[in-house]
């Protein structure tokens, strides 16, 4: 197994959101300018030619990914695997050498919902685009949010999947309402709105920035259950709430008379509320008594 190199999105003239220029754009409205020219200068977007960006277009499920992506810099460089991953291994769809096909593998393996049979050439909605970018941001880390409920006029006609990361979107300020009290969730996004939405969600990232967390420890308590077989526990300590938790994954006994034991730690989603109850997050298994154990973090395959 091997860390596999960073992936490079290889799109500089074939997606039209994705080569940045040093032009200004003659049909950007103000309201939307200094997104677009944000975007622009990070290398996110660009326009049709030099002149024209056409704010009212609309932009295609592989633009989406790729803006995204690139926008929000997801990307791959801590997962390891036994073989490099490519596009149909995942979509029906998506082929290994299209434009964008980079792209939709960073975000699968970022945790983003994508369904398999994705059209790359359909125009997304509003609903889906706001849910995409919610999700996404959502991977650079854990954001503050206001307990508060948002009264959309036409919640109706949201897609019940969407409506928890729609809510989040108009709490952390991407977006709002329109002056109806509508979101619209059907219609299709425009290449502007995109542009908005995009450099509202990296400015929200960056001004909640963090510095990296410490890689946590596990210890590995060993229990004699009898002559046989011990219990093994593995924490992560006390935490504030019981979104944190430790799952064993698998463990693996080797010729040199070690069982390694390997996890995966879970922190507590965005969309749900936990008590405030300081909980000791461990999980445990049991191994022969043979076997001298230790842990590690599982692997990405």
């Amino acid at each position: 197994m091997k860390k596999i190199a960073t992936l490079t999105l290889t799109t500089l003239l074939v997606s039209s959101l994705t080569f940045s220029t040093a032009f200004a754009f003659s049909d950007v409205e103000e309201g939307q300018a200094e997104a677009v020219k944000g975007l622009q200068d990070r290398g996110v977007v660009s326009g049709i030619d030099q002149n024209h960006f056409v704010p009212k277009g609309k932009i295609s499920y592989a633009q989406t990914v790729q803006m995204i992506v690139k926008g929000l810099d997801l990307n791959m460089d801590t997962l390891r695997f036994i073989k490099q991953p490519v596009a149909s291994d995942t979509y029906t769809n998506i082929p290994n050498d299209a434009w964008f096909a980079e792209a939709f593998i960073i975000a699968h393996y970022n945790g983003l919902e994508i369904p398999k049979d994705v059209n790359p050439n359909a125009t997304i909605t509003r609903e889906q685009f706001g849910d995409l970018l919610v999700r996404a941001l959502e991977k650079k880390g854990n954001y503050p949010l206001v307990k508060m409920f948002i009264n959309i006029q036409d919640a109706d006609q949201i897609n019940i999947d969407y409506q928890g990361t729609l809510q989040r979107l108009l709490l952390y300020k991407i977006t709002k309402l329109d002056q109806d009290g509508k979101f619209s969730p059907k219609a299709e996004l425009t290449r502007g709105e995109a542009a908005s939405w995009i450099y509202q969600a990296i400015k929200f990232k960056d001004a909640h920035a963090q510095a990296p967390a410490p890689v946590e420890d596990v210890t590995v308590k060993v229990d004699k259950v009898n002559d046989d077989v011990n219990k093994i526990t593995l924490s992560r300590g006390d935490k504030p709430n019981p979104g944190y938790s430790i799952e064993i994954n698998s463990i693996q006994f080797n010729a040199d008379g070690k069982a390694v034991v390997t996890y995966t730690l879970h922190d507590p989603k965005p969309d749900m509320m936990y008590p405030a109850v300081i909980t000791e997050a461990k999980a445990e298994t049991y191994v022969s008594s043979k076997y001298k154990a230790t842990a590690e973090p599982a692997a990405v395959k």
